[in-house]
């Protein structure tokens, strides 16, 4: 959430910076509401001091104080809508980019900063994962939807196993040598959980939701990870806190009609292992440097070539000030695969979720900067494992540092 006070000050910025995002949001709409809640409220003080001196009067007079007390009632009334008001539009409100972002109209815009390691050369024709996944016996769409529908499949034997090696790769990776905190965390939430991390209002339509018991199913980790601390007020000495969590993820996004349709790279249900910082305002773009290494660090440990980009503000999330997208090569489909984003959100998850902290240097309260991102998501590593490490007979081999998790160096045709 933006700070009202910034919007009240100088609104052209926030104007400018939602242009840049190719956005909209109600900012004379918040303009204006603040205005009128403020007049409201010298009302509602000026009655209350009244009724004050009014309680003073001897004799007292009940007709006046009755009125008085009417007046006040409705009044008070008037403010709680208006405040509810307020807080819709504020929460209509995008993240304002940071001015490292570079400006841009659209995800081409975005800036490949730089190439990691080498895209093998094949001698001989390259298969894409869904040939490769039912010829191995690994996936099977076919059953997918018939359980589920469209955009879901099943993982099997060896299928199933590469994709629990590498969430406990991912998850022993960053515990063991970035010193991340593992969290098993609830796969359902309250709505006010998704309010705080900027999920919604914006994005309601994406998401799952028990309506009987208002629960919702979470699209990231990101967002239970930043219902964590809402609330609280963390002591300057525990930051910053790394957080990492595996969990399933769903989301109903509409999939364009005859984009993306063979194959796993898209669907309603995946898994992700996220990284999750609370960090000082000072030190959160140094600390997104650092989640960003980490994250590269799954793709180099796996010997997967891969690329970043710089997000440009057209294509940054809701969310964030700032972001870098990492994508892995796959060359069965031909494709860069984006399998992170890792993003600075500033402070605006933190007052949308009520998170702050106590300054060393002075003890006042201030809200703690969040940054997220994925580290990494599936099954997209998959299909890049299966692509990459293809061979000429149609088997897989399993990379080194997979092969202790898996108990196999290779997967093999069937029989």
């Amino acid at each position: 959430m933006i700070d009202l006070k910034l919007i009240r000050d100088n609104p052209d910025l926030v104007r400018r910076a939602v242009d840049s995002r190719q956005s909209k949001a109600p900012v004379d709409e918040i303009l204006e509401t603040d205005k009128l809640r403020r007049e409201k409220t010298a009302e509602l003080d000026e009655l209350r001091r009244q009724r004050k001196e009014q309680s003073k009067q001897r004799p007292p007079d009940p007709e006046a104080g009755r009125a008085l007390r009417e007046k006040i009632s409705e009044l008070e009334e008037v403010l709680r809508t208006l405040d509810e008001q307020l807080q819709s539009y504020l929460l209509q409100v995008p993240n304002i980019p940071q001015a490292s972002t570079p400006l841009g109209t659209s995800e081409d815009d975005n800036i490949v900063l730089r190439h990691c390691g080498n895209i093998r050369e094949f001698d001989f024709e390259v298969k894409p994962h869904w040939e490769l996944g039912e010829s191995l016996g690994m996936i099977d769409f076919d059953r997918g939807v018939k359980l589920s529908g469209t955009r879901f499949y099943v993982l099997k034997e060896l299928g199933a196993r590469l994709q629990r090696s590498l969430i406990s790769l991912f998850l022993d990776l960053h515990t063991r040598k970035h010193g991340y905190k593992e969290m098993y965390l609830p796969f359902l939430v309250k709505k006010e959980v998704l309010y705080g991390s900027g999920n919604l209002p914006k994005f309601a339509d994406n998401l799952y939701r028990d309506a009987v018991d208002d629960l919702w199913l979470v699209p990231t980790a990101e967002v239970p990870l930043t219902g964590l601390h809402s609330g609280e007020i963390l002591s300057n000495d525990q930051l910053p806190i790394n957080y990492c969590a595996y969990t399933a993820c769903f989301r109903r996004e509409k999939m364009s009609a005859g984009k993306d349709t063979r194959g796993i790279k898209r669907g309603h249900q995946f898994d992700k292992v996220e990284l999750y910082k609370f960090t000082e305002p000072e030190k959160s773009n140094e600390e997104l440097e650092k989640l960003l290494d980490d994250a590269e660090d799954i793709a180099r440990t796996l010997g997967l070539p891969y690329r970043i980009k710089q997000l440009c503000t057209a294509d940054i999330g809701f969310a964030s000030s700032r972001s870098y997208d990492i994508e892995i090569w796959a060359p069965g489909i031909k494709e860069w695969l984006e399998v992170s984003s890792c993003s600075n959100c500033w402070d605006f998850q933190a007052r949308r979720a009520n998170i702050r902290y106590r300054r060393a240097s002075d003890g006042k309260v201030d809200y703690v900067h969040t940054l997220n991102g994925s580290g990494l998501a599936l099954p997209r590593v998959l299909i890049a494992v299966m692509e990459n490490y293809q061979q000429a007979d149609g088997s897989i081999i399993i990379p080194e540092v997979l092969q202790s998790y898996m108990g196999v160096d290779v997967i093999q045709q069937p029989g």
